[in-house]
């Protein structure tokens, strides 16, 4: 079925606000779009506490990156009626969907956690809507990261690269020893994800939120903006070509096909669960130019309300993923860190630590991932990724024509949006 904006829902609110949630047995009924390896064994885990709880899990799980596939299910199931007890949402989505009524407010919950304070004040702040909690954090993500198999790099005499310079120099050295210098896919999704560690390497934290605000679209004729996507199109000629699945791609790591690869620390979780070591095997540094920086996701829950009947259950799964424990546990796994400012610190390996300490430093280093649904709404992000993916893919588009096109997109946007107040 098309993408169907959020707003077009808010004629079936008062239907769905009135009416039970569809409920074929006693099973709680979570969507997401975990479906890899180490995403399955995150959830498994979940689940495995859950029932601890005397919770039965039941996983819808959509495959795609990004959430794309998932958030397309979500919205037909709720306008079918069929909303589930949770849903995974990231970023404004849960605003959108907070703003439609639809989902359940945890207040009693988080001011028994303390969450006010236990959160970081950005996470604080992404799950509250008009003063009420509507969403359950588990992890933050850190999207800026290079990982680089550490016996393709020390058989070739390299050290991980911390400037675009010695990027290149690295790439150069892998190509001739028959490597593929960077593990890289074609599908839209990937190549925004690499386009936004780029702008952030190029314009800082401050820039790149400003990006994607929908009335900057003359940033988007920043010189910055030009070095990141002529950089974004010479990384074409250190991959192979193709559409490969990201998780894929990780494979392809670990088995030391590709040298390198620029992706969420998601990666992290897929190379443990292949039986890889950070220590041993693999190793993560910071893009880049991005070192001090955190382009962030953060994996959050909400909970539908229906007739309140799941209400208790929802309240005992929102308490049990605040729980230390389950912080600890679960991102171990998925490899993102805790959302808790009071995360026990000592069993992180080297890439959880440098993450968790980067975010920590506060607002000023941080940067909202466009891709993965912390910057902006769904139609802005489809469009520029769409974009994105036209420039890398048809090398006949020049640089500016890009940048033309999508401050066109921003510019026109931001006159509808203003148009539906």
């Amino acid at each position: 079925m098309p993408l169907i904006p959020i707003r077009h829902l808010c004629c079936v609110c008062a239907v769905l606000c009135a009416a039970a949630l569809a409920r074929a047995d006693d099973s709680f009924d979570v969507l997401h779009w975990w479906t890899s390896v180490s995403e399955r064994r995150a959830v498994d885990a979940l689940a495995e506490r859950a029932a601890g709880e005397g919770v039965a899990w039941r996983n819808a799980a959509i495959a795609g990156g990004a959430g794309i596939g998932a958030m397309k299910v979500l919205k037909a199931r709720v306008l079918a009626g069929r909303a589930p007890d949770a849903a995974q949402l990231i970023g404004p989505a849960i605003t959108e969907w907070a703003d439609l009524g639809l989902l359940l407010e945890l207040d009693d919950v988080a001011a028994a956690g303390n969450w006010n304070t236990r959160l970081f004040p950005t996470i604080w702040t992404l799950v509250r809507q008009r003063g009420h909690v509507v969403a359950a954090p588990l992890g933050i993500h850190r999207i800026n990261v290079l990982f680089y198999n550490r016996k393709v790099f020390a058989d070739a005499g390299l050290s991980p690269p911390k400037t675009w310079a010695e990027f290149d120099r690295a790439a150069a050295v892998l190509a001739r020893r028959g490597v593929a210098p960077l593990a890289l896919s074609s599908q839209p999704w990937q190549v925004a994800t690499l386009f936004e560690t780029l702008a952030l390497s190029e314009g800082g934290p401050a820039f790149y939120r400003s990006l994607y605000a929908r009335r900057n679209a003359n940033l988007w004729f920043d010189l910055r903006v030009t070095r990141a996507l002529g950089r974004l199109r010479e990384m074409r000629r250190h991959a192979p070509q193709g559409e490969p699945a990201w998780d894929t791609l990780a494979r392809s790591l670990a088995r030391g096909d590709a040298a390198m690869f620029i992706m969420g620390d998601w990666v992290k979780g897929e190379l443990l669960a292949l039986g890889k070591s950070v220590d041993a095997d693999f190793g993560c540094v910071a893009v880049p130019g991005t070192e001090h920086m955190h382009l962030y996701s953060v994996d959050s829950f909400v909970m539908f309300a229906g007739d309140y009947g799941a209400q208790p259950v929802q309240e005992k799964l929102a308490r049990m993923m605040m729980s230390p424990s389950v912080q600890g546990a679960y991102n171990r796994i998925k490899g993102s860190v805790p959302v808790r400012r009071d995360a026990d610190t000592s069993g992180m390996d080297a890439c959880a630590t440098a993450s968790w300490r980067t975010f920590a430093r506060g607002a000023g280093v941080q940067a909202p991932s466009m891709v993965h649904r912390m910057a902006t709404d769904e139609t802005l992000k489809d469009a520029i990724i769409a974009q994105l993916h036209r420039f890398y893919t048809d090398e006949q588009v020049p640089v500016s024509e890009a940048q033309r096109r999508i401050a066109g997109l921003v510019r026109t946007l931001a006159a509808q949006g203003g148009e539906d107040k």
